[in-house]
């Protein structure tokens, strides 16, 4: 009797130890995962929006074309690369679509930085569509705003892959008179 006491008593310690282990475990993975494997946005830095061309004739008829070179980098603040498949940024112009560019499939490693860049054209009869277009050309400010959504995987330590589309949008002002551009972006990730 004293030698099963002795098997049952080291038997209940074992299943215990197991058992406070398996909770440590899994309370320490549920805290990592709400705090540093938790998705975050990915920072979108604009590094430029050049114009690489603008030419535009008012009289007889509107026509011309004003060339952009739009240049962000994405940094991926998560612990896990995302693929993205093959997108297109829209260019609006008072609400209006105007252009759209190409953005090939890629990838972006965990924790690294990754640049993206298209070019555009925008042709003038699509911004003479608007009756706010002379008055804009008269001013020397054109404003647009682009957006783009990029769709894919988000891949954790090659385990978790969880479906994922990060989506930008940037307000873009092209400076006529001395033919620069600048702007400004923001963006969003969901699972």
């Amino acid at each position: 009797m004293g030698k099963e006491f002795k098997v049952k008593r080291k038997w209940k310690i074992c299943c215990a130890v197991t058992a406070i282990l398996i909770i440590v475990i899994v309370v320490v993975l549920v805290t990592l995962a709400f705090t540093l494997f938790k998705p975050k946005d990915p920072k979108i830095i604009p590094q430029s929006v050049t114009l690489e061309g603008f030419r535009l004739v008012v009289f007889p008829s509107i026509t011309g074309n004003l060339s952009l070179e739009l240049a962000v980098t994405v940094d991926n603040r998560n612990y896990g690369g995302f693929d993205y498949d093959n997108s297109t940024t829209y260019i609006n112009y008072r609400g209006n679509l105007v252009a759209e560019a190409p953005i090939g499939k890629d990838t972006i490693r965990p924790r690294s930085k990754h640049n993206v860049s298209a070019s555009v054209i925008i042709f003038a009869d699509r911004l003479a569509a608007d009756s706010n277009f002379l008055n804009d050309f008269f001013a020397g400010v054109f404003n647009f705003t682009s957006s783009t959504l990029l769709q894919g995987k988000l891949n954790v330590f090659n385990i978790f892959k969880l479906k994922a589309s990060s989506s930008s949008s940037c307000n873009i002002t092209v400076f006529i008179q001395n033919q620069t551009a600048d702007s400004v972006c923001t963006s969003k990730i969901r699972l």
